[in-house]
């Protein structure tokens, strides 16, 4: 399935004649994800890297932590298309705490949260960051941080045609772009992108950075710790939440990542001094 579609727009512009014109928009779809058969949620997504995407909800459920613990990914067919919009997961040794794993009704695609059986359940049980164990992370220089955005920009190509879709990068402390997901939801499109680290046997994420294209909410910090990702930078702005978040479990949070300027929220020590 195709991450943009083709649509026929009237565009208005004051004291001219209307003009119809061909466009590109983002697609958007539900995806339902069963875990040995059972339905856990409903998501909205753009379709491709459904797996990676669905890899992702488990390691952040707090499900999964290895590839290991993944048997098999299968995703049902539909009438009218290769791949269907519901996929099943076999899980090998992990277990599932099935009260806890409770997303069983709509989640719309701006809100990761939607759905959640109670407050307690938003704060997962992972671990905050500690330096002892970040130390070869070392520091970052800022002028590292600020080429990223540039090399978010030249890998968005659904974006670059639809102008409608949220992205996560994942760099390591080089820079150098490991893996970068587009989503209508910007947590689905980070999911897809721990997802990829996940099949690729790269966590935990302890020597690398995450760059998302929106603003950051507390759950974007939170799957973020779940596979134990240092410092966050944002083009955008941070919620209260998730400096809060950021602050109390150690992750380094950047926003309005912008040119040779950034706003540094939390643990600014993990970046050297201005050159």
């Amino acid at each position: 399935m195709s991450e943009s579609r083709p649509v026929t727009l009237t565009r208005l512009t004051l004291g001219q004649a209307a003009e119809s014109r061909d466009d590109q928009v983002a697609t958007e779809e539900p995806l339902e994800i069963r875990v040995e058969g059972r339905s856990v949620a409903v998501v909205m997504r753009t379709p491709g890297h459904d797996e990676e995407l669905v890899a992702g909800f488990l390691i952040t459920e707090g499900i999964v932590k290895h590839a290991r613990d993944i048997l098999e990914i299968s995703q049902c067919p539909s009438t009218g298309n290769v791949h269907g919009n519901i996929v099943d997961v076999l899980l090998g040794s992990a277990l599932v705490n099935w009260d806890h794993l409770t997303r069983h009704v709509f989640s719309a695609s701006s809100c990761g949260l939607c759905g959640k059986a109670s407050i307690d359940s938003i704060f997962q049980q992972f671990s905050p960051l500690e330096d002892s164990a970040l130390a070869p992370f070392k520091t970052i220089a800022p002028q590292l941080i600020s080429t990223l955005p540039t090399k978010l920009r030249e890998a968005q190509l659904t974006f670059a045609s639809t102008g409608g879709l949220h992205a996560s990068a994942l760099f390591d402390r080089e820079g150098n772009l490991i893996a970068v997901r587009e989503d209508v939801g910007r947590h689905n499109a980070l999911d897809k992108v721990l997802g990829y680290a996940l099949q690729h046997h790269l966590l935990p994420l302890d020597q690398h950075i995450l760059l998302v294209s929106g603003r950051v909410s507390f759950e974007i910090i939170q799957k973020a710790l779940a596979a134990r990702i240092p410092l966050v930078a944002a083009i955008s702005a941070p919620s209260s939440l998730a400096v809060e978040f950021a602050q109390a479990s150690g992750q380094t949070l950047i926003g309005f990542l912008r040119g040779e300027t950034m706003n540094v929220y939390t643990h600014p020590q993990r970046l050297t001094a201005a050159q």
